[in-house]
This record gives structure tokens, C-alpha cells and sequence, in this order.
């Protein structure tokens, strides 16, 4: 299928680019037209990679390291994305981590690891995306929007996870921080979602579905019956991204195969 070339002109930067959802949608930028900053904390091969595999589809795309939990690292690779493309349309803030532990066993580190970089990460990112797109305004012949952020959530900013209680709070807290922003930049025609996925086959999570046990226990969850791959929400993320979707902002897209339709309750309740 020959994706259709809607980000034509665009410039996207993408945090935690460099494998498993990030991977995926930073390739879909750039084959739906978009020039990519691929943005790494490690495995710097890996977003090498990216980086070939966009050029190959015929959109530019660089390499920027930064940890998205340190101002001074943001700022230096918003810096270095203006540079190489003079402005940028759509951020995708998808850098995340989990560090997961019984709450009595869970250390400060690891809570403050945690929201760092998933929450406080996505804030700063936002932060300089806003004064960008402000600075710039619309350019009608490249979008009608004057930039567009997508913020990578999960199904658990609505569904408690115990044993996971940073990681569930980093995505409650990104579901509210995103509605907020959507609500204080609307009038300056920028448009921010987020997008919340399931089950995704990802490294992140492969305990969870790279056995058949395992995949036949995670699937009492899902009622569509399959896990999710990244590419299910890589296409999500380029039609947010789209001006198909300019009347959308402050919504979260659950991209879940029904997950959160509490699939317990289909028998009974």
C-alpha cells in the first residue's frame, strides 16, 4: 500500500525514535512526506537505521540525541532540528520508560525516572514545540494548522495497573497536561492529542505476548483477539497529524482493540 504523501513539506521531530512505536511513526512521517528528526537516548545504530529508512522513501531525516528529562538536552535538540529544517510542524512526544515494582518496594529513583521522562520529558518538549509554532504562525501552503503535537499516552491514563503505579501516574498525568495545553493554545491554530495504545508488540513489553501462553492470557484483555503492532498507531499518528484531522484537538485516541471496553464484563456485570 502506497501511503498517501499528506505531510508533503512538513518537519516532524519524534522522541524515542529509535525502536519499537517511535520507529514505527517516525517512519510513517516519512513516508506520508514529512522531513524527520529522529531523537535517541541510546542505540544510537538504531536511529542510524531510521534515519536510512526514511531517506529511502525520499523525505530527509537527521539524528538528534537528547534526554527528553533534561532541559538542557531539549533545548539543544530543538536547536539542532531548527537548524537542519528551519522550523517544525508536528512533534510526536513518544520517549517513555517503565520501572516497575510492588509500591512498597518502589525506590524515589525509580518514581522520578519515571514521570522525568515520561511526563516532565513531554512537557518540555511541548514547551519549545508552542513557542515554534507561535513564532511561525500558519503557512496555509504547508498546513492549515499552525503546528500539530501528539502526545504518546496509554490505555492506563484511565485503567489503574497496579504494580506500575509511576508509570500509570506519568499517563494519567500526560492525559490531563495535554487537555490543558489543547485548551490554552487553540487559538493560535495549534492542535494537541494524544494518542493511547494497548497492547502493542514492542520490546518494552515482550514478557507479555512472546510466549503463546502468555500471548493467549494477554488477549483475555483485548476482545479484537490480537495485539497491536506499531504500525497501528504510527497510521493513527499521521492522520492526527494531518490536516484530515484539523477540527481535532484535546481528544485522546485509544488505539487499543477495545481494551478498554473492560472486557470482563461481557459476560456478566
Amino acid at each position: 500500500m502506497n501511503p498517501l504523501k499528506i505531510l508533503k513539506g512538513q518537519k516532524a521531530l519524534v522522541t524515542g525514535a529509535n525502536s519499537g512505536i517511535g520507529r514505527a511513526i517516525a517512519i510513517a512521517l516519512g513516508q506520508a512526506g514529512a522531513d524527520v528528526a529522529v531523537n535517541y537516548v541510546g542505540h544510537e545504530d538504531q536511529a542510524v537505521a531510521v534515519c536510512e529508512e526514511i531517506q529511502k522513501n525520499g523525505s530527509n531525516a537527521i539524528k538528534v540525541h537528547a534526554d527528553v528529562s533534561k532541559e538542557a538536552d531539549v533545548l539543544a535538540m530543538y536547536q539542532q532540528a531548527l537548524k537542519a529544517f528551519g522550523t517544525i510542524d508536528i512533534l510526536v512526544s513518544n520517549a517513555g520508560v517503565q520501572r516497575d515494582s510492588p509500591l512498597e518496594k518502589m525506590t524515589l529513583d525509580a518514581w522520578n525516572t519515571v514521570i522525568g521522562i515520561n511526563l516532565t520529558g513531554q512537557f518540555l518538549c511541548a514547551r519549545e514545540a508552542v513557542k515554534e509554532f507561535k513564532r511561525r504562525g500558519v503557512k496555509k501552503e504547508v498546513s492549515c494548522a499552525a503546528g500539530k503535537i501528539i502526545c504518546m499516552s496509554s490505555v492506563h491514563q484511565m485503567i489503574p495497573w497496579a504494580g506500575h503505579v509511576n508509570y500509570a501516574s506519568s499517563k494519567g498525568g500526560i492525559h490531563m497536561m495535554m487537555e490543558s495545553i489543547a485548551q490554552e493554545v487553540a487559538p493560535y491554530r495549534i492542535r494537541v492529542n494524544a494518542i493511547a495504545p494497548g497492547a502493542i508488540r514492542t520490546p518494552i513489553n515482550k514478557a507479555a505476548w512472546s510466549t503463546p501462553e502468555a500471548y493467549k492470557a494477554l488477549m483475555t484483555l483485548v476482545p479484537y483477539e490480537r495485539i497491536g503492532e506499531p504500525e497501528d498507531i504510527a497510521h493513527c499518528a499521521v492522520w492526527l497529524a494531518s490536516d484530515y484531522a484539523d477540527y481535532i484537538t484535546g481528544t485522546t485516541i485509544f488505539v487499543d482493540g477495545g481494551m478498554t471496553l473492560f472486557p470482563g464484563f461481557a459476560t456478566g456485570g
